[in-house]
């Protein structure tokens, strides 16, 4: 936790000096996130989106001109999976299952396909994608007579590869549904490679395919800030 609260706190610090920095330039967005996650690895079904578990969030966007924005969010949820619900028959046979939370701290800059200018009242809507990188908490698993234990917390780097499409739908206020997958720098999400040697003999599953995890949702964001002035820095 001291962690997650030191990083929480660097982001903090970035955003009050972005904020402040840019107030009279730019123009804003805070809101939140909410959806469902699912898992992608070693466990449980192969299906690449498929929401079972929830999943919560805040972000907030910095926009640099109508076609990008820098993006800052906190999401935390719950990833959990079952070799019973999968279709692979070695799967089934084998019967494993886990539960895992994650908690992520992610930035990175987000496009838009289409201008999306938010001082304007007219209907607007763009296809969008989102790039940059993740910081994951999560829980060290092992796995001992088909069920995961928790041998101790940990962390990763994640790449995340959104996306979404985003329309206004009142003034100061933006609705988006995204799909976002994280591709993860761990392959103990699901207590398949435990990183301690202790359990090493517990150890099963691809070793060359780290896992991913996916969070499917919408986002609701309200703007605020003067209007920008979209020039040649």
């Amino acid at each position: 936790m001291h962690a997650i609260f030191h990083w929480m706190k660097r982001i903090y610090i970035a955003l009050l000096v972005l904020t402040f920095s840019g107030l009279k330039a730019q123009i804003h967005e805070i809101g939140v996130f909410a959806g469902g996650a699912n898992y992608i690895g070693e466990v449980g079904k192969t299906n690449y989106i498929n929401p079972n578990e929830p999943v919560f969030g805040f972000l907030y966007k910095w926009n640099r001109s109508p076609r990008h924005s820098y993006r800052f969010a906190f999401n935390w949820g719950k990833i959990s999976a079952n070799d019973l619900d999968s279709d692979v028959p070695g799967r089934q046979r084998r019967g494993n299952r886990f539960e895992n939370s994650v908690r992520e701290l992610a930035v990175g800059m987000e496009f838009n396909f289409f201008e999306f200018d938010l001082h304007e009242m007219d209907r607007q809507f763009t296809p969008y994608v989102f790039t940059g990188l993740t910081y994951t908490f999560y829980d060290e698993l092992y796995t001992v007579n088909r069920e995961t234990r928790t041998d101790k917390s940990s962390s990763t780097l994640a790449i995340p590869m959104v996306v979404g499409i985003k329309t206004n739908i009142a003034d100061h206020w933006i609705l988006g549904f995204e799909v976002g997958a994280r591709y993860t720098f761990s392959d103990n999400l699901d207590g398949s490679q435990p990183k301690n040697d202790r359990y090493a003999a517990l150890r099963y599953g691809n070793l060359e395919s780290n896992d991913w995890y996916v969070f499917t949702g919408v986002t609701l964001t309200y703007t605020f800030g003067n209007k920008p002035c979209f020039c040649a820095d």
